[in-house]
């Protein structure tokens, strides 16, 4: 009971910090119904009056804030979900800053000693107070001494005390919510409320375990290797574990610094072509992008080298999936309509039973629009985003990686456009997605794929005796099933045995209560 009734008194609470931080003041009460209209304007009775002069974005991070770091990071997922928030929320929600005020030092210092099992004046030559707190963890500046007596400087990544209890805790709140609107709310089951929370929940674990992020960056450091103008930081691994992430200290100037910038001498321009063909390389080549790639988490060295931080969000393409990427915008790029709403349905993103000629119809309507503009207006992002809003029209159920993949280009888009807002999107991104569709759409992607092909052939015919044999067995065992009858093993009927136990014993139970409430009845009507 305590289960069900604290998460319900947990969700009271910030309904009516939300109330008085003007959250609610959002909503546009003409679309909604009457009963959600009501009751939002009976929440507004309680709003503080110094809201009416705070904009959407502050209003929810003050409320956000308050509430704590589970539902700031709720907010930063929900902007990254604006198939289900809507669009102006989503907007609002992706000016969330992160920022909140850093715990203890020394409770930085026990965590790392706990997590690392030294104490921490045998890990680092000096360990500096946080620069940076956000909703999950805190950075430390710090130096350590290498086997050859060389410092070098680093950042120490902390997690919160008691940041995993308290998200296991509100997520039976996000929880509750979910299903109650997945049973009373018939059209927001499409966008399954239940499977975002399970997604949230998924990727809050992984961004709170920094060995997965470690491996993230590691990750990523090997597919970029060679790639001109952008890194990301070395890992310690030494210094590292599931509470401590140690990592290279960059000197650099964040990206969001644009005056900054420019009086460095840097070539915006060119910054702003590496972070879209960085991204672009990420998706298509590697199918494993940074997908919270904004100005803050991406800095800017002496040289021009772009550098990449905070792997704690990733998001995934599998080959097919980029295969299907790269058909749809080449299709857009020569107007072949009918191909993109192919792709759509070849992918299993529309259902079968919508029509594929009027889905081409549809998405004619906006790729035509491009062609009548100058490059540096189209926006691929945009594109995108209203190549979502067209599916939805075709019961394409939510895809949660194109939706991250589709969030993060819009991010990208407008860090490149804040250095150079003349860009040309497509003739930026043509290098990049012009020579994966050549290398794997081209004679010689299509002569890789005869090449998998075989191999996939020959996998099978390799497994075949394999297959034989489990074939044969089965057949033998339903031969035996159908002369003796079903058998079970040992273990089986042992459980079946102990179940019925349990049956018979309530069932007694059961007659006894019933018996005794008879007799009960019975006495009661004799005394009578």
């Amino acid at each position: 009971m305590a289960f069900a009734v604290m998460p319900f008194f947990r969700l009271v609470r910030a309904g009516f910090v939300m109330a008085r931080e003007g959250v609610f003041g959002l909503a546009h009460l003409p679309d909604l119904p009457a009963g959600p209209r009501i009751a939002i304007a009976v929440a507004r009775l309680i709003e503080r009056r110094s809201v009416k002069n705070k904009s959407a974005e502050l209003r929810l991070s003050d409320a956000l804030n308050r509430l704590g770091p589970s539902y700031v990071k709720l907010g930063q997922f929900l902007a990254t979900r604006e198939d289900v928030v809507g669009k102006e929320a989503a907007r609002d929600l992706s000016a969330l800053q992160d920022q909140l005020a850093p715990f203890d030092h020394e409770e930085a210092r026990k965590v790392i000693s706990e997590q690392l099992g030294q104490p921490i004046e045998d890990l680092f030559v000096d360990f500096g107070e946080a620069v940076a707190a956000a909703s999950i963890a805190q950075v430390h500046p710090a130096t350590v001494r290498g086997k050859d007596g060389t410092e070098r400087k680093v950042a120490v990544k902390v997690l919160r005390p008691g940041v995993r209890r308290r998200f296991k805790r509100d997520l039976e709140s996000y929880y509750l919510v979910a299903r109650l609107a997945e049973r009373f709310h018939e059209p927001s089951r499409r966008l399954r409320p239940v499977a975002v929370v399970d997604t949230l929940a998924q990727s809050v674990a992984m961004e709170m375990d920094f060995r997965l992020e470690a491996a993230g960056l590691s990750e990523m450091a090997e597919n970029t290797a060679d790639d001109p103008g952008f890194r990301v930081p070395e890992v310690d691994w030494v210094r590292t574990s599931k509470s401590v992430l140690t990592m290279e200290w960059i000197d650099g100037r964040k990206m969001s610094d644009v005056e900054g910038l420019a009086e460095d001498g840097q070539d915006l321009v060119a910054l702003g072509d590496a972070v879209i063909q960085s991204f672009l390389r990420h998706t298509l080549r590697d199918g494993f992008f940074h997908a919270d790639m904004h100005q803050g988490n991406l800095f800017v060295e002496a040289d021009g080298t772009l550098v990449a931080v905070d792997f704690g969000i990733v998001g995934r393409l599998n080959k097919r999936e980029r295969r299907f990427l790269a058909e749809i915008l080449f299709g857009f790029i020569t107007r072949n309509y009918n191909r993109v709403a192919e792709v759509h349905f070849e992918a299993g993103y529309v259902p079968a039973n919508q029509d594929v000629d009027m889905f081409a119809q549809a998405i004619r309507a906006i790729g035509e629009p491009i062609h009548g503009h100058d490059a540096s207006e189209i926006s691929m992002a945009r594109l995108l985003t209203q190549l979502f809003e067209v599916t939805e029209l075709f019961e394409m159920r939510t895809q949660t990686q194109l939706i991250m993949l589709q969030k993060t280009m819009v991010v990208v888009e407008g860090v490149a456009r804040s250095l150079n807002p003349r860009l040309d999107m497509w003739k930026t991104a043509e290098p990049v997605v012009g020579s994966w569709i050549a290398e794997h759409l081209g004679p010689v992607g299509k002569m890789r794929d005869v090449g998998d092909v075989i191999s996939s052939l020959a996998r099978i015919a390799n497994d075949m005796p394999l297959f034989a044999d489990r074939i044969g067995r089965m057949s033998e065992e339903i031969e035996k099933m159908t002369t003796q009858g079903l058998r079970f093993s040992d273990e089986t009927a042992e459980a079946i045995g102990k179940a019925e136990a349990r049956h018979t014993r309530s069932g007694r139970a059961a007659l006894w209560v019933i018996a005794a409430a008879l007799s009960a009845m019975a006495v009661s009507v004799f005394l009578n």
